[in-house]
């Protein structure tokens, strides 16, 4: 008689479609709020929003070693900063925040609605469209490469890297590891390029003269920056993208309000990353024995924190399941919380708000063409324009 296996022994964070991934969230959360997974050589994950952010502010319990990626990005390399454990970790992170405050940000508001308008224009003038592969994707990959320093003669290489690193990692982790092995080819060819002036004043140019205690970083070093900044920089927010083009598609009233009133566009982008978490899950490994509500874990368990599940934790959220457009006091797990929260959130949070504003003012009302068929949050979305 084969095995019975249960949906706690067989949870995977990756890839289920949405349709059904936040039922099986709320029955974890219900019946096995920490949880054992077989999948990726074992892992106890949490499902409620204040496990995961006690876990979060715990680093000496749980580190971020070897990898806050399960499985990993393709690399046996930490990736900087975030697989870095304090106390190196604050000087990595220093680096990165003053370029992504909101001052830094809004300078690059003009380009991001340019880039958006475009882009949802071309989408406009179709009656089918694939609005992950014809706007999601390429205003991510636009604003952010243009503020990284990434060669515009380059960008067509970028969405098979991201799709076999991140999507396929899972699946095919060869895949992964042989697309990894690209990006950091690429990035250690396009640094040499750049030379000992490396000019300019994009990220490249600001992580080439970043200095921790007196030093450069290293050509090691710059290198495990870039290659996080290109992944985290141009997928995360194109899934933030897509998948709330995917829910109002699906919901017309939703759509027709937020058309007539572009002012609720910043609050419901906030409830689109709170329900649809661009990140579902991270990882980290217990150091020490300890306890996490009363499931004792053991030194070198790996922890799963389900963002997603917790970002709809009806003890943290009233009606976490429904998505409330103009939701007030919506402070969410998205972005992570703690030491490692995403430094690029103002970067992120902004580019979906105008994605959305320029998206809706330009393009006529949108629907699935197919409402019946489950999305996974990648590969084609495809809309058809004008109902």
């Amino acid at each position: 008689m084969p095995e019975h296996r249960t949906t706690e022994q067989d949870f995977d964070f990756h890839g289920p479609a949405l349709d059904t991934v936040f039922d099986t969230y709320r029955d974890l959360r219900e019946q096995c709020p920490v949880g054992r997974s077989d999948r990726h050589g074992g892992f106890w994950f949490l499902t409620r929003a204040e496990d995961i952010s006690t876990v979060e502010h715990d680093p000496q319990t749980f580190s971020v070693a070897p990898s806050m990626l399960l499985p990993p990005f393709g690399t046996d390399v930490p990736l900087i900063p975030v697989d870095i454990d304090p106390p190196d970790h604050a000087g990595y992170r220093k680096i990165l925040l003053p370029l992504f405050t909101p001052k830094a940000v809004e300078r690059l508001d003009e380009d991001m609605r340019r880039s958006a308008r475009h882009l949802a224009t071309e989408v406009a003038a179709q009656e089918v469209a694939d609005v992950s592969h014809e706007f999601a994707r390429p205003m991510s990959t636009m604003v952010f490469s243009r503020l990284a320093g990434f060669p515009e003669k380059d960008w067509p290489l970028f969405d098979r890297w991201i799709d076999d690193i991140v999507y396929e990692r899972s699946a095919d982790p060869q895949r992964a590891r042989a697309a990894g092995r690209e990006v950091m080819d690429y990035f250690d060819a396009l640094l040499g390029s750049r030379g000992e002036d490396p000019g300019g004043d994009d990220l490249i140019h600001r992580l080439s003269i970043a200095e921790i205690d007196g030093r450069k970083l290293t050509h090691d070093e710059l290198l495990s920056f870039c290659y996080l900044l290109f992944l985290a920089g141009l997928d995360t927010t194109a899934w933030a993208i897509r998948s709330s083009l995917w829910f109002l598609a699906q919901h017309p009233k939703a759509q027709a309000r937020l058309r007539e009133h572009p002012d609720e566009i910043p609050a419901a982008a906030e409830e689109f990353l709170r329900t649809l978490s661009p990140v579902q899950a991270m990882a980290r490994t217990c150091v020490q024995d300890t306890e996490v509500a009363g499931q004792k874990i053991k030194a070198g368990d790996r922890v799963v924190l389900v963002f997603g599940a917790g970002n709809r934790d009806p003890k943290a959220y009233g009606n976490p399941d429904d998505i409330v457009l103009d939701r007030r006091d919506n402070r969410h797990l998205a972005f992570g919380v703690g030491l490692h929260r995403c430094a690029a959130s103002n970067l992120g949070r902004r580019e979906l708000v105008v994605a959305l504003q320029e998206f809706l003012a330009v393009v006529p009302d949108f629907s699935r063409t197919d409402p019946t068929d489950p999305w996974h949050g990648l590969g084609p979305l495809t809309l058809r324009i004008g109902r």
